[in-house]
């Protein structure tokens, strides 16, 4: 039953990992790519994952003043940046902790 958020739940959760951590546009791509075809895998439904997936391409891109945009973990302006190799272990240690559930409901900034 695609009204049922929880068969998709972690796959957004997996997508707003890859949105707060950033990157590059290939990465943002897979990424929205990635949430797509999990929603279709969970629900069955190719017309939610397009939407789903629609939806980021629209609303995600980095230069959104959104809260919810590419590489927000950053802050504002980062753009399609790769991270290089401190940002990438800072990011790895924060994403570690927030799966131990040290976290609570926000990442936190790199």
């Amino acid at each position: 039953n695609v009204d049922d958020p929880e068969l998709w739940r972690d796959c957004c959760v997996a997508h707003d990992m890859a949105y707060w951590q950033g990157g590059t546009a290939d990465e943002r791509r897979g990424a929205d790519v990635q949430l797509s075809d999990c929603v279709l895998a969970r629900t069955g439904s190719p017309g939610l994952a397009k939407r789903m997936y629609r939806g980021v391409r629209l609303s995600g891109a980095p230069l959104l003043p959104t809260t919810f945009r590419w590489a927000y973990g950053w802050g504002f302006g980062r753009g399609y940046a790769p991270l290089d190799a401190t940002e990438r272990q800072r990011a790895a240690e924060l994403l570690a902790a927030y799966r131990r559930g040290a976290g609570g409901s926000a990442v936190g900034k790199p």
